[in-house]
């Protein structure tokens, strides 16, 4: 049996190929993500909240072992400086569940995207399918589209 949840739905209804993938409904990172999928750990992306001096928040989509670099993501911006909001304030932001945040799950909420251009290795990425325990494969292209994402240089490896 395979989840179905608005992002599942939206995806479904705009004939958009994905692959949901189950995962135990814990909190679970990227890197752990990515071994229960048995996937490279460069493949599994996470979405990481992150505030402006003003303005609506950004989510950075960035691959599993990165960290968000907030310098290189407010110069890619034009901002002077961003933020990292607490799990709390981001799940207040977001309305969803640290684990579960999705830029998917975000579409018309004001929210800009950034995914890292590291993607562009991959034809395809695993991203959080707005929930816990869900993630979704889908195309690099259909993802920018479908969030309207632009593509930049904003993480830096730990």
């Amino acid at each position: 049996m395979s989840v179905t949840n608005n992002i599942t739905r939206f995806l479904d209804a705009r004939k958009v190929k994905y692959t949901a993938r189950e995962l135990p409904a814990e909190k679970l990172g990227a890197l752990e993500s990515a071994r229960l999928l048995n996937v490279p750990e460069e493949q599994v992306f996470k979405t990481i909240v992150t505030k402006r001096e003003k303005g609506k928040p950004v989510l950075a989509v960035i691959p599993g072992p990165s960290v968000v670099d907030l310098k290189k993501l407010a110069g890619f911006l034009g901002e002077k400086k961003m933020h990292l909001p607490t799990e709390r304030e981001a799940e207040q932001m977001t309305g969803l569940q640290a684990g579960g945040i999705s830029p998917l799950a975000l579409i018309n909420k004001g929210f800009q995207v950034v995914i890292d251009s590291s993607a562009e290795n991959f034809k395809e990425i695993y991203i959080s399918g707005g929930q816990r325990g869900l993630n979704i494969q889908l195309g690099l292209s259909d993802l920018i589209k479908l969030v309207n994402a632009r593509m930049g240089d904003v993480s830096s490896t730990t």
